[in-house]
């Protein structure tokens, strides 16, 4: 009976996988409705009533229902590698020029560049094992309880192999559409893009979640193609085709730079009509032999390149221009819009910056406006098109009172931006309890913007303070919606956690103006106390290198401000960690004494690692290279830092050199 049963789930299963391909891949229907819902539930049945026969790849398992604690890491056996970007023609023929120049004739692969999160999905005996996101290239996170659930990932190919294969996962405009309708009937936030959507999604610890999402896949990447007697790129392309995969049918094989270009103008007229979102093109050498022969950088192969599409810029209205208190008093004027779709975003507001830009702009309210996303992530006002004027605009007015608690604005000397002079303001209030309990400062979990705004608004919490008195409103907490117990313990946990941090943590938690985290690391490291740092005289902090006039003298008048010594002495009481407890520093001669500026992406350090390591050693980490900058560290997507660099004749170090440098500090 049980072979019989066996034999029966292996039929149903092939079935079902068959007709899922079909669909899924093939875009056609095999079978109906109908029959596929009568062949599940068969299947499922059989599954329930015996258990060991059920296999983990079975059909039943596409509509989740695993539920994962946390997110393991997984390692790749090779690397998943990205691809260097160039935004214009001319830095696409300059990429082939350069193959040409190294005595190479190549035909290219173009392809879409899917607005997705890139997968890698590997298969033993021919059945997926497990699927992984790229992470940082050599690991990544293990989310295969949600890749189970993506209809168009073959949970068995149609050969017994063992092979790896990467890819973009995905969500269709329509499904996005779909969900952004049924989650506005259940009042519940909107969904973006479709990129944020398929992120997210993929990242869910319930299956069932992702399952819902309805997420796709294109698979454009075979590792090793050599391993299967493959020659060229488009050659991989059709073999992953065969075995199941879903490979974009839209991919060109082209014989010259021409063609390229021409592919390119072909898709930007093209983008706006297909089902899913993409934001450029990807080119790449066909030749296999020819790609080893190029080679690749420690981030990225010589042998490729990723073409971005010009950023989108949309019209719109500006309906108001609104006013802003920063913690530091800092008001910044920002644009109210007409809610508007750019680059899949809804668009409502743009900051203005202070009252010169509005200016520059010429910027009056009614105004119809130009609205981008820059670098495809920050909203900004392009210009206003005075063209479109009908003179019912009205002139843009700077505010002359706080528009919080109505005091007279200034400026302070040398500075574009008007401030609410007023210590008391309650908006500087708020403003300095977020940015106390932020990441970089106290780094209290569980104590975030709207959370903040709520217990203020409350009375709960009214300065810094009273962080460390909310225990006694724990009653008052788990009366409110959306607080259980066991979140305001983590919550309270996480605020006595935060009395152990190092000195830096609280100098840049306190606010002092012009005092950044790297700034504040520094006066940890050189005065190890605070009681040490309040008791040194401004013209001692004006000869600590990085710290100049305007520092010292905040930093000086800080302190005596009876109200800031006052809070330090009630931290005190609460027994907050008034002391340095990092590294000692270190010396090192390529870095101790040196001005240092890192830009770009380094692959195996984020930028705040290598500060922090440069700082450690003795060393100074800038934002912005002038005369005065020694040594800039250049990643990946440097920008203009090393034109300037190059320009000051500034010593530049790449990845390999840094990565050589600090290898020899670790050893």
């Amino acid at each position: 009976m049980k072979e019989q049963v066996a034999k029966r789930i292996e039929e149903l299963t092939n079935i079902i996988n068959k007709a899922n391909y079909d669909y899924y891949v093939l875009s056609k229907s095999t079978i109906s409705d109908q029959e596929f819902d009568k062949y599940l539930r068969e299947l499922e049945k059989l599954e329930k009533e015996y258990p060991e026969l059920s296999s983990p790849n079975s059909p039943t398992k596409r509509v989740g229902g695993e539920v994962i604690d946390k997110f393991k890491k997984l390692k790749h056996k090779l690397p998943m590698l990205s691809l260097p970007d160039v935004f214009s023609e001319e830095e696409i023929i300059a990429f082939d020029e350069r193959i040409r120049k190294s005595g190479f004739n190549p035909e290219y692969v173009c392809e879409l560049k899917i607005d997705g999160l890139s997968g890698s999905f590997h298969y033993e005996n021919g059945k997926l094992t497990t699927g992984a996101t790229r992470g940082d290239g050599i690991i990544g996170e293990d989310i295969t309880h949600n890749v189970k659930t993506i209809k168009s990932v073959p949970l068995k190919l149609k050969d017994n192999i063992e092979i790896e294969v990467r890819g973009e996962i995905y969500m269709g405009k329509e499904t996005l559409a779909r969900l952004n309708q049924e989650r506005k009937e259940n009042n519940l936030p909107l969904l973006q893009n479709c990129r944020n959507a398929a992120s997210g999604s993929i990242r869910q610890l319930d299956s069932k979640i992702a399952a819902k999402r309805k997420l796709d896949t294109w698979i454009y990447h075979l590792p090793n193609p050599e391993d299967y007697g493959i020659k060229t790129h488009y050659e991989a392309l059709q073999f992953m085709s065969k075995l199941g995969f879903k490979v974009n049918p839209e991919s060109r094989l082209v014989k010259n730079i021409d063609e390229i270009l021409k592919f390119i103008e072909e898709y930007a007229g093209k983008r706006p009509k297909l089902s899913y979102d993409i934001d450029g093109i990807v080119i790449k050498v066909n030749d296999l032999e020819t790609q080893q022969k190029l080679g690749y950088t420690s981030k990225y192969p010589k042998w490729a390149i990723a073409y971005k599409f010009p950023a989108e810029e949309v019209l719109t209205k500006l309906i108001d221009i609104v006013f802003t208190v920063g913690r530091t008093g800092r008001i910044t004027p920002n644009a109210v819009l007409e809610p508007v779709i750019v680059m899949g975003s809804t668009i409502k507001r743009a900051t203005l910056h202070n009252e010169d830009y509005v200016i520059e702009k010429d910027l009056k309210i009614g105004d119809i406006v130009s609205i981008r996303k820059a670098g495809d992530v920050i909203p900004e006002v392009v210009e206003a098109k005075k063209e479109r004027r009908t003179g019912a605009e009205k002139d843009f007015e700077m505010i002359s009172n706080c528009p919080i608690c109505d005091s007279i604005l200034g400026k302070k000397p040398g500075q574009v931006d008007h401030y609410c002079m007023n210590k008391l303001c309650p908006a500087r209030h708020i403003e300095s309890l977020i940015h106390f309990c932020e990441r970089k400062a106290m780094n209290i979990d569980g104590l975030g913007e709207r959370i903040i705004e709520d217990f203020f608004n409350l009375g709960f919490i009214k300065n810094i303070s009273d962080i460390y008195h909310l225990e006694t409103y724990k009653t008052d907490l788990q009366e409110l919606e959306g607080y259980g117990k066991k979140s305001i313990e983590n919550l309270l946990d996480a605020i006595e956690l935060s009395k152990k941090n190092s000195l830096e943590k609280l100098l840049f938690g306190l606010g002092i103006e012009g005092i950044g985290d790297k700034t504040a690391l520094l006066l940890a490291k050189k005065f190890k106390t605070l009681d040490n740092l309040i008791s040194t005289t401004e013209e001692d902090l004006k000869q600590i290198k990085d710290i100049g006039a305007i520092l010292a003298k905040n930093i000086h008048e800080f302190f005596l401000n009876v109200d800031n010594l006052s809070l330090i002495n009630n931290l005190k009481e609460l027994n907050l960690n008034m002391t340095y407890l990092g590294l000692e520093e270190k010396e090192n001669n390529l870095i101790t004494g040196k001005r240092f500026v890192v830009t770009g992406t380094i692959s195996f350090m984020s930028r705040d690692e290598i500060e922090n390591l440069i700082l450690n050693y003795g060393g100074f980490a800038s934002g912005s290279v002038s005369s005065k900058t020694d040594v800039v560290i250049v990643g990946e997507k440097p920008g203009s830092k090393v034109d300037k660099a190059k320009e000051l004749e500034i010593e530049i170090w790449d990845e390999e050199k840094w990565k050589s440098i600090y290898e020899n500090l670790q050893s």
